[in-house]
């Protein structure tokens, strides 16, 4: 199997699902507007073969923007995606070493004074950003303990040709680099930019601690990742990635960073990050840079997180109340990642509720409104979810608000805990039950159905089109 992001696009491309843009185009003034415009306006994927200033290089953006995407990658159908996801996960397979030479990604290697990151084509994406990120790095570290991988995405704000910022969220990268601080070492890191979709959900999935998030993607993907050792730190990579950032991050690392355009659509507060002093740069000889965007929906970013809140929470909410009758369930990236929609057949009179209590005290803290649907709705069409909310909500009986809850990080609108960081929130969590009522009369019950086209159900229009 093909596991670089080359071949992905390939797919994409002879699918319908990518535009391909020969003019030149600027990473620091409007390549990432470009590539959100042809995402938002035409529902594709951008690929840029002319970057005005970085000879040799080439960017793509907005590759895995929404689940028919995500299908591709996978090698399914759009609507087994989840359940894709779902099952491949549970078998996890161990990655496999490859000979330097059957490693693409070592074809150019930099250290020392050559290595120069403002040579990279780093997109400045939003207005307020103070300069270029890269957004895209997978970072992958070990366990000073174990030795075990981890694999998580990190921002990097370029800040020179050896240095980037590198922001740790309080998750399991964050328990790892503790212990080498305890220790008083700097903790060797390797960035993977540019790979298969399936690396890239890996590092999004949040996993036990103490997996290897690698074997997580050579389950999605069916076979081993194929990896390769870097060359100045004790780090395994993989092998067709298109670029591998090598440094460390000392144990006393602090420097100003930010704002950056987040996940949630809006800004996070300035402050201090961890920074990256980095000693080797590899890739390829023609390498292509994931220009990874953030900021206003829809982004990869907000896909990409949605993409893994969907499958843990199907996983989470299956269990409710001995299994529900679920149909579907969408984080919307939308909605900055904080809202989520479950299509289900409720069985009995208030189940819809609980299932909605589940959805927001699930594994992930971004939602903090929940919307249940029926099975004539379709959880993906904003258009049908209004619907329901104005024909079927009775804002007395079906809405319902939690105050005092924690919220996630980046929920603006919700008070900081007083004494703690912009990390830990307090808010109020909103349930809306715009399932119909249980009513069994069925005139009184017919009041609540969509009043549907005549032959809707069997009508094709491609029978009536010009040909």
């Amino acid at each position: 199997m093909d596991q670089s992001i080359r071949g992905y696009l390939g797919n994409l491309e002879q699918q319908g699902e990518l535009v391909r843009f020969a003019k030149e185009v600027d990473p620091l003034q409007n390549l990432t507007a470009i590539g959100w415009k042809a995402y938002d306006q035409l529902g594709k994927a951008s690929l840029f073969d002319n970057l005005a200033g970085f000879p040799g290089w080439r960017a793509c953006n907005q590759i895995i923007t929404d689940r028919k995407k995500w299908a591709i990658g996978l090698g399914v159908d759009e609507d087994d995606v989840i359940n894709a996801f779902n099952n491949r996960v549970r078998n996890p397979v161990e990655p496999v070493m490859v000979e330097r030479d059957g490693a693409p990604v070592k074809q150019i290697i930099e250290t020392g004074d050559d290595v120069d990151l403002t040579k990279v084509p780093a997109a400045w994406t939003s207005e307020m950003d103070p300069g270029p990120f890269i957004a895209s790095g997978m970072a992958i570290i070990k366990d000073p303990d174990t030795g075990i991988r981890n694999m998580s995405i990190h921002r990097q704000q370029v800040m020179g040709k050896n240095r980037t910022g590198y922001l740790i969220c309080p998750r399991q990268a964050l328990r790892i680099y503790e212990k080498y601080q305890q220790r008083g070492e700097a903790m060797p890191v390797a960035m993977v930019v540019g790979a298969h979709p399936a690396l890239y959900f890996s590092s999004s999935y949040t996993a036990p601690y103490g997996t290897d998030e690698l074997t997580i993607a050579g389950a999605l993907m069916g076979e081993p990742v194929r990896l390769v050792k870097c060359e100045t730190i004790d780090i395994e990579v993989p092998a067709e990635a298109e670029m591998i950032i090598e440094g460390e991050i000392p144990p006393d690392a602090l420097t100003p960073e930010g704002p950056f355009g987040e996940g949630s659509g809006g800004y996070a507060m300035e402050g201090f990050t961890q920074y990256l002093d980095v000693k080797a740069i590899t890739r390829r000889k023609d390498p292509i840079f994931y220009a990874m965007q953030c900021g206003a929906p829809m982004t990869d970013t907000q896909a990409l997180v949605a993409t893994a809140i969907d499958m843990l929470l199907w996983d989470h909410l299956k269990n409710v109340e001995g299994g529900l009758d679920l149909l579907d369930l969408r984080c919307l990236g939308i909605a900055g990642l904080m809202a989520v929609v479950i299509k289900l057949r409720p069985r009995v009179e208030g189940q819809a509720k609980t299932a909605l209590m589940a959805a927001l005290s699930g594994p992930q803290m971004h939602p903090k409104l929940a919307i249940a649907v029926d099975d004539d709705i379709d959880a993906s069409d904003m258009r049908q979810v209004f619907w329901s909310l104005t024909t079927r909500v009775d804002a007395q009986r079906d809405v319902i608000k939690i105050p005092g809850a924690r919220t996630w990080s980046l929920d603006n609108v919700s008070n900081i805990v007083p004494g703690q960081s912009p990390m830990h929130r307090i808010g109020t969590k909103t349930l809306i039950d715009a399932t119909k009522p249980a009513v069994t009369d069925p005139v009184a019950r017919a009041r609540f159905t969509k009043a549907m086209p005549r032959n809707y159900d069997t009508v094709d229009l491609n029978d009536f089109l010009p040909n």
